[in-house]
């Protein structure tokens, strides 16, 4: 990996032992601490670090990105007031993106604002959702619709909650660790494409991608150049996650990001960044890792008109980030409905 796209970061700390590191961050002396968890993370994760801190209030959700909505941050306020939290408590998020996304939303809002810090126990939120300071819920279907920029005051990353983990999740998961090999590691790709997913080293996993993450946030907190790239597989992966988000085919994030790679790297194909080869060897090692969940073409019509509402369009022009070659992206790209019915034509086939 080029050595000009990783960074570490003081914020983040990947580590099997949190219990210094959370004392350390409980000598602020905060007046009450609150852990947000679900009904997954309180049964598997808040064993693991409860006894960590001292009389927390837990406050508890529904999983799923469906219940990552204004309704759900309504029920964690009025949970944060009824406990009587002031400007000087703690939130700690422990749980996957839809808790640290939420989670870290609340705590930056709630009296404008108190300190919060995120422990990610998924795969995706280890090594994209925690870092880099997007906070946010989904609106009317759409992701991350309303929402801020605001870095934790720390990441506490524990690949041991891994274990946890269904296979399926942890499979979503490892479609942000493809994406930041895609767009900045070709080596790295060569590497992991070869192995089972299980035979990955996770701790080393996750320092990559954090790594190649922070560099990028770091360089463009709010997403207005070079951050883009991190959004690959994303304009066409957000409208197909958004539209079965509530149905039957519901595909997990980070696999309707793989679909939104493949679909992508087509459009990069058609643009003459990669050539007809690399896009074949690309689809086909991903299917081989996500199978092929079939677009059904009468959706499409459906599908498309989401993707107008992607965060990185401008002046109503639909904004992506294509592979200019493998392991090295580029931005703001425009692309036309014509190019996403064709690049999911091309998925199906």
């Amino acid at each position: 990996m080029k050595t000009s796209m990783h960074k570490e970061s003081e914020n983040v700390l990947i580590s099997n032992d949190l219990k210094q590191p959370i004392q350390d961050v409980l000598k602020n002396d905060y007046s009450k601490v609150c852990i947000l968890v679900d009904e997954n993370t309180r049964e598997h994760c808040l064993p693991l670090v409860e006894a960590f801190f001292e009389n927390p209030i837990i406050i508890e959700i529904k999983s799923g990105e469906e219940n990552k909505t204004l309704s759900t941050c309504s029920f964690i306020w009025e949970q944060m007031t009824e406990h009587q939290l002031d400007r000087k408590a703690l939130m700690v998020n422990l749980g996957g993106g839809v808790i640290g996304d939420m989670g870290g939303f609340c705590a930056s809002t709630y009296k404008r604002g108190i300190d919060f810090i995120q422990i990610p126990t998924t795969l995706l939120s280890q090594v994209d959702a925690s870092v880099g300071g997007k906070l946010g819920i989904d609106f009317d279907a759409f992701k991350n619709h309303i929402g801020l920029f605001r870095v934790p005051n720390k990441v506490f990353i524990n690949t041991l909650f891994l274990n946890t983990l269904p296979e399926r999740e942890l499979r979503s998961g490892y479609a942000e660790v493809i994406k930041h090999c895609l767009i900045a590691d070709l080596d790295k790709w060569n590497y992991i494409k070869n192995l089972s997913i299980n035979d990955n080293d996770w701790t080393e996993v996750t320092k990559h991608s954090v790594g190649i993450k922070n560099y990028v946030t770091l360089e463009d907190p709010t997403e207005k150049g070079l951050r883009k790239i991190l959004n690959f597989g994303h304009t066409v992966g957000h409208a197909i996650e958004s539209f079965y988000l509530n149905t039957s085919k519901r595909l997990l994030h980070g696999e309707a990001v793989a679909v939104g790679m493949i679909c992508e790297a087509f459009i990069s194909k058609k643009r003459g960044f990669i050539n007809d080869s690399e896009l074949e060897t690309l689809k086909n090692d991903l299917i081989k890792i996500y199978g092929q969940p079939n677009i059904d073409e009468s959706d499409l019509d459906s599908i498309i008109p989401l993707a107008y509402q992607d965060k990185k369009n401008e002046k109503n022009i639909i904004k992506a980030v294509l592979l200019e070659k493998i392991g090295t992206a580029n931005f703001d790209n425009a692309i036309s409905e014509e190019d996403i019915k064709e690049s999911i034509l091309y998925y199906n086939l």
